[in-house]
């Protein structure tokens, strides 16, 4: 009896397992084909409708090894390039990581270039407008004058020179370049020179290099066979990396990809202040350890446990051990920035900017505490007649949408007195976070609200989609040997910034008047 009992129980017990393991297939089941259905009847666009809203962002591909200062700058963004390490470094073509500028069709920045506020003329040069007078039947020599040689004065270097039918033909890129600087500009729009000299700085056997004195970071000095001199900036940190929040702005690095990308964007302003700047991968054994006649430098050079070829230099800040620079194995990114003429021929001065910051802790300076700081600086010479001021606004207009808070000092060539333009030197400190827009650079023209018809209306330009600042900034950084210059986020921060500089602009019309805001420089030529 106690046996029948227990078989039945035991049987029922399975039956009812059963029977919810079959409960539970039939749910799923019905569950799935009820997904399925809505799946099919939703009537949401697909990614290939015109109407489609798609949002892709793309990081380029990372196909050399960078230089990573993640451990020593505090900066919790993370590095995609160690996998890199080893690879022999390529010169990367003009690939848009930004989808509207790979659907759009031409050049953006051809057209940008071909527009009528890219064609104004300048006024009439005279001979005092022209920073060089040039005997145009002399053929360019660098002879020993006082020995009557015929060779060149080289330092026992292997300068070679070009020759040609006229005595014009003589000249190399860069004397060219400075020959045709004026009062108005430091090159002129579309100058087929510009080309020829970047290639040739970013391409030509560097015959010396040796480390520029003075200075807070490590400079080089490289000389050339045309007897040509440039700026290196070496490598110091990532295209992803930003600049810790806690830095100041006076100990951030000096970034190469800076100096290159300030003078991109100077250009497409048409302000055209900056001395032209290319990217180059260096071989730090052949094309500086190798060949350096500055002996302090080259007992900064060792061979790091990687086996890479390291060097920290002598500076003020980040010149150690903790802090060098390492090729990969022996090959560094920088930038290589032409040089302008010699002082001992065309003197600079130099002006302490009136929105000069601190550089102090805690301190600030007048401006920072005074709203009304631009009436003292109205009435002070130079500012007080000329152009001087909307000069310096063009240029603090250029410093914000860098989000660059270094702007200490700015120089201007001392033949033309203060009826010149201001030459944007030192960039490197841009581009250091796009994360954070910097209103207080802006102080110049928030201030004072004045601003250049010219530089108002380009702008203007600049912000409508046929001409799009971020756009036509990646075609025309697309052209550097070390494409991508900037971060796709640093791209962006630039239409951002540009619609808050407009912005400024407007609120000053309704503060004071169209025509007292806006300054019509446009009427004279």
């Amino acid at each position: 009896m106690i046996r029948r009992l227990h078989f039945s129980v035991q049987r029922r017990f399975k039956l009812v397992v059963l029977s919810l393991l079959f409960v539970t297939f039939v749910l799923h089941f019905a569950f799935d084909i009820s997904s399925f259905s809505a799946t099919v009847s939703c009537s949401c666009p697909s990614h290939s409708h015109p109407k489609a809203k798609v949002h892709v962002v793309r990081k380029p591909p990372a196909v050399r090894a960078l230089q990573d200062f993640s451990g020593s700058n505090g900066s919790t963004q993370s590095s995609s390039v160690h996998g890199s390490q080893g690879k022999k470094a390529l010169p990367l073509g003009p690939k848009f990581s930004d989808e509207k500028a790979r659907r759009y069709q031409g050049s953006k920045m051809n057209s940008l270039f071909k527009h009528p506020l890219y064609n104004t003329p300048l006024p009439v040069l005279k001979e005092e407008d022209k920073l060089f007078r040039v005997n145009s039947k002399e053929r360019f020599t660098l002879k020993d004058s006082s020995s009557g040689s015929e060779e060149w004065v080289s330092a026992g270097l292997e300068f070679v020179l070009p020759t040609g039918e006229t005595a014009v033909d003589t000249y190399p890129t860069w004397l060219k370049i400075h020959i045709g600087i004026n009062r108005y500009e430091l090159y002129p729009r579309n100058d087929p020179l510009i080309p020829i000299l970047l290639k040739e700085l970013s391409t030509q056997r560097i015959l010396n290099s040796v480390q520029k004195p003075g200075g807070t970071q490590l400079k080089l000095l490289m000389t050339f066979p045309n007897y040509g001199q440039a700026l290196f900036k070496p490598m110091k940190q990532t295209r992803e990396q930003e600049t810790p929040a806690d830095f100041f702005y006076f100990s951030d690095f000096e970034r190469h990809n800076a100096e290159i990308a300030a003078f991109h964007l100077d250009r497409i302003l048409d302000f055209r202040r900056i001395p032209p700047v290319v990217g180059r991968l260096v071989n730090m054994t052949r094309e500086i350890w190798d060949i350096t006649t500055d002996r302090k430098l080259a007992k900064t050079f060792y061979i790091s446990p990687a086996n890479n070829v390291c060097f920290y230099g002598e500076c003020s800040y980040y010149c150690s051990t903790e802090h060098a620079l390492c090729g990969k194995p022996d090959l560094l990114e920088g930038s290589v920035a032409a040089f302008l003429p010699d002082t001992a021929l065309a003197k600079r001065k130099s002006w302490r900017s009136p929105w000069r910051r601190s550089y102090h802790k805690t301190k600030k300076a007048e401006w920072e505490l005074n709203p009304s700081y631009c009436n003292t600086v109205k009435v002070t010479p130079p500012y007080s007649q000329g152009t001087r001021l909307l000069d310096l606004i063009d240029m603090a207009i250029l410093d914000f949408l860098m989000g660059n808070q270094d702007r200490h000092h700015y120089e201007t060539f001392e033949k033309f007195g203060n009826q010149t333009f201001l030459l944007h030197l030192d960039n490197g400190r841009g581009f250091g976070r796009h994360s954070y827009d910097d209103l207080s650079i802006l102080a110049p023209l928030q201030q004072c609200c004045r601003i250049k018809k010219s530089t108002l209306q380009r702008l203007q330009l600049l912000a409508t989609e046929p001409y799009r600042l971020s756009d036509v900034m990646r075609e025309s950084l697309s052209m550097d040997l070390l494409y991508p210059i900037l971060s796709e986020p640093h791209l962006l921060a630039l239409d951002r910034r540009l619609t808050l500089i407009l912005k400024v602009v407007r609120q000053c019309v309704k503060k004071e008047s169209h025509p007292r805001v806006v300054h019509d420089d446009l009427k004279k030529l």
